[in-house]
């Protein structure tokens, strides 16, 4: 299990560095996952804020719905990873 549900807030997410997975909640019934590394250059992303995921590295900011790139350098969205919700349990998936 990574978190509970209820530990995320709706429009926000967290990184989870040591399984290098960012889950965020764009909506109060909907979680999303990705990879934590920016397509940019290869940077642990560390936060997620106003909405956006974010690298400390070049300042590439990412949609918390889809991975997208919302500000560059980066050109390429995050790339998906599985999650499942069970209950009030956020599991990684394989």
């Amino acid at each position: 299990m990574l978190a509970g549900a209820h530990d995320l807030p709706v429009g926000g997410g967290r990184v989870f560095p040591e399984h290098n997975v960012v889950v965020t909640r764009p909506s109060a019934e909907g979680f999303a996952a990705f990879d934590a590394i920016c397509t940019h250059d290869g940077c642990t992303l560390t936060e997620v804020a106003e909405v956006t995921i974010r690298c400390p590295c070049h300042g590439s900011r990412f949609t918390i719905t889809d991975g997208a790139v919302v500000t560059g350098p980066a050109k390429r969205a995050l790339t998906p990873r599985g999650i499942t919700v069970e209950g009030d349990s956020i599991i990684l998936g394989s």
